[in-house]
């Protein structure tokens, strides 16, 4: 089984910035896709940011030119920079983690615990 932890959630103001982070631990042979997705009251859940192991990153219309998502493999972790924030960015921040574990080899898919992002004067 695949743990995932975030941290680096918090309050902020209007045009801040904070650094998510997510660790992955566990019996881990390698993680292929790695996302973060957000969950606001009221809104649908999206897809916020996405980094596959060796591709391009991907990222929803709305935090394009604000956010920057990035992994350290060594570390198996994902963050994601958050700058010039807006009350928009409220909600619970989920990292997302796919790929493979060790000893059998199976696939594995795990979601963190989820961050409180509030931004707000």
């Amino acid at each position: 089984q695949v743990q995932l932890v975030e941290s680096g959630g918090g309050l902020v103001q209007p045009g801040g910035s904070l650094r998510l982070s997510c660790a992955a631990s566990g019996n881990i042979c390698s993680i292929n896709a790695t996302g973060w997705y957000r969950k606001a009251p009221g809104k649908q859940c999206e897809l916020v940011a996405a980094i596959p192991r060796g591709g391009s990153t991907n990222y929803t219309d709305s935090v394009k030119g604000r956010f920057t998502i990035s992994r350290d493999n060594a570390k198996n972790t994902v963050y994601l920079r958050m700058n010039s924030l807006k009350s928009g960015d409220t909600a619970v921040y989920y990292c997302n983690a796919r790929g493979v574990l060790t000893a059998p080899l199976r696939d594995f898919a795990s979601w963190g615990q989820g961050t409180q992002v509030t931004v707000s004067s």
